[in-house]
């Protein structure tokens, strides 16, 4: 007896805002299809372990099948199946007369963005409305008589008795007709169906099975079969234990699911079990992708849930500055909304990305501590980012990132220490960790504020990348032991009788450097007799921890806006140079000294590696000078 079941006034309303609100992506269906197969399958198998025989025992299985000439989809399963009160309930629900309660429900649920309804009201299912113009449901279950539910989602469906030997269902799709919008014909493939499963499915527990076409030789010729595929694989590589998996295994499965034609560098298997449950496997590239810095590049894990594919890229799973790593999470736990998206706010969301966050960190501490190669690489293409993790949380980081850092030095030429190395090799008396920025290694070991410190045997570590000193400005100390730029006025460490010779020093050449000082009060805040050279004769320091390269980055940064950025720049000037010698012989000349302050300022800013700003004046003035001292 077939029964005829008009919709409600509101059911167009309900499809409408499941299928072009909820669902953004129609291909979706089959995925969603196979999911409610899957739990189907979960149902019968936990009966037939706890019903005393009333369930036989049996593996489960779903089928795909398709006809190009009906244009149908088949999706069938051998699962607990539905009785008829089943069908109304978990299918026909947007006929029953609280559907207007639900449109209500939903439409206030999605405002709130609080979806929290997946399984419920027959929502997967109806998402096979996207494509399907007309769906037919045939079902039997262990203790009622089989049945055929039929509906276009739009006016009716009908539920009439039908014959089928096996307890489980069976969905038949009628494709809608092309359109110029949409190619509904594409899924009428092996090759798509198979990609679909392949994209959502593939971790699906149960095989998921199709009669495919292939060839093979006979003699001269190809010839054409039919063989019973398998197209999932079922168990996916993160459930299996670590020590199963070999590394070709875990480089294969890297390279095939994220496209990179390089092993990874590094793999983490995580698996926690608890109040939240969950499987990840994550990947450290052995290479920076060419748009990791730019805008456009998006972060994120991929997201599973019991085996089925969600997300392709959830950002809420990892932070900036571990944008890097790729990999995925599956969890059985996920708070899921109506349309299978993972709820971003959740409680759950945030531990587990947490979590992870540990989880690597520690990774990379391991793998800092037993293989120093593999972290050098690993820093090479990814430490500016970490640098930027310390930066941007404002120092916060600073305790789980900073053993993480390692940095060229002054006494272990190109290789590089760590802060913990630092620390342990500092002399007894040393107070800070020293440290100078620059453009390259190279010009940051010719800087003239260096001299002193390779002479007196103290490590001085090399900042050749933008991000270094504003990370070091967050953390401020590592250890309790403070950071010092060495080129800050403040950096010396000298005994009583050091600064009493400079003060001396200082008092008696006070004309000259009132002199320099006045002639560059544009430039410089003071000009002091220097602690800091050795060979050359002038440098220039910074105050207040803003040193040249960072004046230099900033105002890069600042161009658009037209700020002006400066350092507190202070001139210092070599007192055992023969250039001070010199200076100090023509002090009583007010002029001529305030006249040869410009060059002064000029070599020292060469000496810093910067340039000049002008520099016909300053080649005006030099030959001036040399014209002096050849007459």
């Amino acid at each position: 007896m077939k029964e005829v079941k008009e919709f409600q006034t509101e059911s167009k309303e309900l499809l409408s805002l499941m299928i072009n609100s909820i669902y953004s992506n129609n291909e979706i269906f089959l995925r969603e299809l196979i999911s409610n197969a899957s739990d189907a399958i979960d149902k019968y198998r936990y009966l037939s372990l706890t019903s005393n025989g009333k369930y036989p025992v049996r593996e489960g299985e779903i089928r795909l099948s398709f006809d190009k000439k009906k244009r149908t989809i088949t999706i069938s399963d051998n699962g607990i199946g539905m009785s008829k009160d089943d069908l109304v309930n978990n299918l026909g629900t947007i006929a029953k007369s609280g559907s207007k309660d639900f449109v209500s429900k939903l439409k206030e649920a999605k405002e709130k963005q609080d979806l929290n309804i997946i399984g419920q009201f027959g929502v997967g299912f109806y998402s096979a409305f996207m494509v399907a113009e007309s769906i037919e449901v045939l079902t039997k279950t262990v203790d009622s008589e089989a049945y055929l539910f039929s509906s276009n989602g739009e006016e009716s469906y009908t539920i009439e008795d039908a014959s089928k030997e096996e307890v489980g269902t069976t969905i038949t799709i009628h494709l809608k007709k092309k359109t110029k919008e949409v190619d509904y014909d594409e899924y009428l493939s092996e090759y798509q169906l198979r990609n679909l499963v392949k994209k959502y499915s593939d971790y699906v527990r149960y095989p998921i099975k199709m009669k495919v076409t292939k060839t093979k030789k006979e003699g001269d010729k190809d010839v054409e079969y039919i063989d019973d595929e398998t197209l999932n694989s079922m168990i996916p590589l993160w459930k299996k234990n670590k020590k199963d998996v070999t590394d070709e295994e875990l480089n294969n499965f890297y390279k095939n699911k994220f496209y990179d034609y390089e092993d990874p560098l590094i793999s983490l298997f995580v698996k926690v079990d608890g109040n939240i449950t969950y499987d990840s496997l994550l990947y450290i590239p052995s290479h920076a992708p060419m748009n990791l810095y730019s805008d456009n590049f998006e972060k994120g894990l991929q997201l599973y849930s019991k085996g089925v594919f969600i997300k392709d890229k959830c950002p809420e799973l990892i932070p900036d500055y571990l944008k890097f790593v790729k990999g995925l999470v599956d969890s059985p736990d996920f708070n899921l909304n109506i349309s299978r998206e993972i709820l971003q706010q959740s409680p759950m969301m945030k531990k587990i990305s947490e979590n992870i966050e540990k989880k690597i960190i520690s990774k990379l501490e391991e793998v800092k501590k037993n293989d120093f190669e593999k972290y050098k690489k690993f820093w090479e293409s990814f430490g500016e980012i970490i640098k930027y993790g310390i930066y941007s949380s404002y120092g916060m980081k600073k305790d789980s990132l900073q053993n993480l850092l390692i940095f060229h030095s002054l006494k272990h030429d190109d290789e590089y220490i760590s802060l913990e190395t630092y620390k342990s090799e500092m002399k007894k008396e040393q107070k800070y960790i020293y440290y100078v920025s620059g453009e390259n290694l190279d010009s940051i070991k010719l800087l003239p504020q260096i001299e002193k410190y390779r002479k007196d045997d103290t490590d001085v570590l090399l900042f050749d990348k933008k991000i270094d000193e504003f990370a070091i400005m967050m953390m401020r100390e590592f250890d309790k032991v403070e950071f010092k730029l060495i080129s800050d006025e403040s950096a010396s460490e000298l005994s009583k009788e050091e600064q009493q010779k400079i003060d001396d020093l200082t008092a008696d050449n006070k004309r000259l450097i009132d002199n320099i000082k006045e002639a560059l009060s544009d430039k410089v805040s003071d000009v002091v007799i220097s602690s800091k050279l050795v060979d050359a004769p002038l440098c220039l320091s910074t105050k207040d921890g803003l040193s040249l390269e960072m004046e230099k980055t900033l105002q890069e940064e600042a161009v658009e806006n037209k700020e002006e950025i400066k350092a507190t720049k202070v001139l210092e000037i070599n007192p055992e140079h023969d250039l001070f010698k010199a200076l100090c012989s023509i002090q009583q000349d007010d002029e001529l000294v305030k006249e040869y302050a410009s060059l002064l300022y000029d070599e020292a800013m060469l000496l810093e590696g910067r340039d000049i700003e002008n520099k016909g004046e300053f080649v005006k003035k030099l030959n001036a000078l040399l014209l002096k001292t050849i007459k």
